[in-house]
């Protein structure tokens, strides 16, 4: 390895590793706290009465996700710094593929804006069915257009595992989580978009992956925090 690049590549580690574990916690408090309370599967009524009584949190909802937006981009930026020294090419590609799935990303939260500002401008009062419809329908397009983002967003943790591994600086272990991780995101979540006849069954199979799917790029996030500092170590 090049140590003129160590520098750099010592600081895109530590801000990738911090950047991973806010990342986390966003996450947790948007989807897996304020998202799953409001929402409720196919009761758009419910639903829309839930946004309604609890408008201010669902917008701490969407400012979480426009936090995990910002911190995807400096994540794309920290991975490529960190593993272009052993495969440029494929280091490249990982970045641009985790800036695609930001992208798509910033597309699904769009439609909790349009939610927001819908339910914000309604009078107060139980609202006519076919308008407790269009908010569920925006709810459905976030999450299947961000199931979509997760397909690319698992190729590219595919190909930060495999240059992973292309370096005995980084532990095999990790790099084998981060890869496992990668292809249980990109199969999950292509099951949900392409098969929905077997949702049930993909849901449990995404509680079986779940934990390689948080332990891989949280466990390198970790690695690269911790370990980030001595990127000089043999």
């Amino acid at each position: 390895m090049n140590t003129a690049n160590t520098p750099i590549q010592q600081k895109a580690a530590v801000i990738s590793g911090i950047a991973l574990l806010l990342m986390t916690l966003a996450a947790i408090s948007a989807q897996g706290f304020i998202h799953s309370s409001l929402v409720v599967n196919e009761d758009a009524a419910t639903t829309f009465k839930n946004i309604q009584a609890s408008q201010s949190l669902f917008r701490i909802e969407i400012l979480g996700w426009l936090l995990i937006i910002l911190l995807d981009i400096i994540v794309s930026w920290g991975f490529y710094i960190v593993l272009k020294p052993f495969h440029h090419g494929y280091a490249l590609l990982a970045g641009w593929l985790r800036l695609l799935y930001t992208a798509i990303l910033a597309m699904a939260v769009s439609h909790l804006v349009i939610t927001s500002s819908a339910v914000q401008n309604v009078e107060s009062g139980l609202p006519p069915d076919n308008f407790a419809q269009q908010v569920m329908r925006s709810i459905s397009s976030f999450e299947d257009i961000w199931s979509f983002g997760l397909i690319i967003f698992g190729v590219h943790l595919i190909l930060v595992g495999l240059v992973a591994m292309s370096t005995e600086k980084i532990p095999k272990m990790i790099s084998i989580l981060v890869v496992l991780a990668g292809f249980s995101y990109s199969g999950i979540h292509t099951m949900y978009t392409f098969l929905p006849q077997i949702e049930g069954l993909t849901a449990q199979l995404e509680w079986v992956l779940m934990a390689p799917m948080v332990v891989g790029e949280l466990g390198f996030g970790l690695w690269l925090l911790v370990k980030g500092r001595k990127w000089t170590m043999n």
